[in-house]
């Protein structure tokens, strides 16, 4: 099962268990306190190659970034909500939306790590104070339903690796499409 045939608001259970799978048995929380490493190895692997998009409608490593910076921003808004509220509303956001009319492709790098890598330490730490049954609390996404904080968590490390590895792939089809011309 690859992304590009699970789309997340018409099948939620594939793109679930899609993200889910990224991440098996290994603690989403250390998945998640490498990713920032990993995000600077390939901002400095993309070097002059981070704003350029493999194809049309697909993103470059920046724009890459810039959405990963967006979904922690809204992940730390969920967990809050879901372990404040009961069962608080979850919206849905369009990820291709905010990546275009935010102007991924036109931020500096830095600035995008400097949203994301304080984000991404200060939701480590909320998951880490909290009690393993505050965890189970649950929101109720405009989408995909009931949805827990432990669910929302792992899902995100799995988002992680998915666009992790998307970024070498665009490196990889970049560099190669420019070998051939």
């Amino acid at each position: 099962m690859t992304m590009a045939s699970v789309d997340p608001v018409t099948a939620p259970s594939e793109y679930q268990r899609l993200m889910l799978s990224l991440v098996g048995e290994d603690d989403p929380a250390s998945v998640q306190e490498e990713t920032p490493g990993a995000v600077r190895g390939m901002i400095a692997t993309a070097a002059a190659d981070i704003r350029r998009r493999p194809a049309e409608g697909e993103w470059s490593v920046l724009e890459l970034v810039g959405h990963l910076a967006d979904a922690e921003l809204v992940m730390a808004a969920r967990y809050r909500w879901v372990l404040a509220h009961e069962e608080p509303p979850i919206a849905a956001y369009d990820q291709d939306r905010w990546v275009d009319r935010l102007r991924h492709n036109d931020d500096d790098p830095r600035d995008l790590l400097a949203l994301f890598e304080p984000l991404r330490l200060a939701n480590l730490a909320l998951w880490r104070r909290t009690p393993g049954p505050a965890r189970q609390r649950v929101g109720l996404h405009s989408e995909r339903g009931r949805e827990s904080l432990d669910l929302m968590f792992r899902m995100i490390a799995g988002h992680d690796r998915f666009h992790l590895a998307q970024m070498d792939r665009t490196l990889r089809a970049i560099r190669v499409g420019a070998g051939s011309a």
